[in-house]
């Protein structure tokens, strides 16, 4: 259809005609943009830093760094507490966020699930979702313990030596995960991290009969943690939960039955959100 002159039409940018014969190329990231996003990420390590850590963080000179933080403010993703000249994330940041949780019922559904599997074993709950072949968590129920677990929200964890990670990649079709261990090699944490692929195949082959994984010291020394998948209504493993604390609370004794629970509390999360898993 042809337009009046000086009028635009609306919706998708006009297609650059030199990435036409490649349907897969994408456009060049946006240079201020991404420098911009690598402050809001470093800012959501800490609960404040000041423009010269800040510069220090991001490589970037202390005045492009004052413009990014700006204009971040203008918009209230960021602030700066005047008395102690520290940057910390704001208020609309929050508010985006709070969207990704709108979005994903499994946190809205789970959080009662967690909260009674907390009360009934006296641990931490956590919940997580693997992005590529790292756990992150997404949400968490403290429990009221001295010595407690604790995992920060979008907090990243190696899936190999994770209770979640395991869980999720037991239920990985093989096409998805053969990559993944011919790929790359599998960082050891502690003397209890799997680090053979062929043992890590034999390890999410038990976990797929069982139903629940353990991580047992594999991430860090002193700590297990009992983890099972949750599924959507495709039969997909779209998130998991877990059980973590002391190994010398989370004793071997108690895994048969603390398994159990985790498991009944990730499927009474699956029902509540429609899911299923595929038989």
């Amino acid at each position: 259809m042809t337009l009046p002159s000086g009028r635009k039409t609306r919706g998708r940018p006009r297609e650059d005609r030199r990435l036409s014969n490649d349907s897969h190329a994408l456009p060049k990231p946006n240079q201020s943009l991404e420098k911009a996003l690598g402050l809001l990420k470093s800012l959501s390590d800490h609960d404040g830093l000041t423009l010269t850590e800040l510069s220090e963080k991001s490589a970037l000179p202390p005045s492009t760094t004052h413009r990014l933080l700006s204009t971040l403010a203008g918009h209230d993703l960021v602030t700066v507490d005047e008395p102690s000249q520290k940057w910390s994330i704001g208020i609309e940041a929050l508010r985006i966020g709070m969207a990704f949780q709108r979005r994903n019922n499994i946190l809205l559904a789970g959080r009662p699930v967690m909260t009674d599997l907390m009360e009934a074993t006296g641990e931490t709950v956590n919940m997580a979702m693997l992005d590529g072949f790292e756990v992150v968590f997404v949400s968490q129920v403290e429990c009221h313990e001295p010595i407690r677990a604790f995992f920060g929200i979008g907090q990243r964890r190696a899936s190999h030596a994770s209770g979640i990670g395991k869980a999720l990649l037991a239920e990985m079709p093989a096409e998805r995960i053969e990559p993944f261990l011919r790929g790359k090699s599998l960082a050891r944490f502690t003397p209890a991290t799997i680090t053979d692929a062929s043992a890590l195949r034999a390890e999410l082959e038990t976990i797929r009969r069982r139903g629940w994984s353990i991580d047992d010291e594999e991430a860090n020394a002193g700590m297990r943690c009992i983890a099972a998948p949750i599924f959507n209504a495709f039969g997909e493993a779209r998130a998991g939960i877990s059980l973590s604390g002391p190994s010398a609370r989370l004793t071997p004794d108690r895994l048969p039955d603390l398994g159990l629970k985790v498991r009944a509390a990730a499927d009474q999360i699956t029902a509540l959100i429609g899911g299923h898993l595929l038989t």
